[in-house]
């Protein structure tokens, strides 16, 4: 899949790609609600809210082990799920694809 820019990435719609049954990956629905465009040091690229409502069922929001659930926007991927807040779990950050492309370049 594509990873988008961060001049690409827009507030609104997006997705995220998780698996609640450790079998099937499903697409929810979230909001891309602030973008840090010049965030290059940290984990919180993008500030998101879940707003599918089957996920907001089952798990009341952002749940321990969504981090890393990838975000998709346009067909494209644009991050990754990284915090939730505490006092509002339908809330959280995210971190840009392309801080993670950097990262994993390092590495290798």
């Amino acid at each position: 899949m594509e990873v988008a820019t961060r001049d690409e990435i827009q507030q609104g719609k997006a997705t995220i790609l998780c698996s609640l049954d450790n079998k099937t990956v499903q697409e929810y629905e979230i909001e891309i609600e602030k973008i840090f465009k010049e965030n290059n040091y940290d984990n919180k690229s993008m500030e998101i809210k879940v707003t599918d409502e089957r996920l907001l069922e089952k798990t009341g929001g952002i749940i321990q082990g969504m981090s890393g659930s990838p975000i998709i926007q346009n067909g494209k991927f644009i991050g990754a799920v990284t915090h939730v807040l505490v006092n509002n779990p339908e809330e959280g950050y995210a971190v840009f694809g392309d801080i993670m492309l950097k990262q994993a370049r390092e590495i290798n």
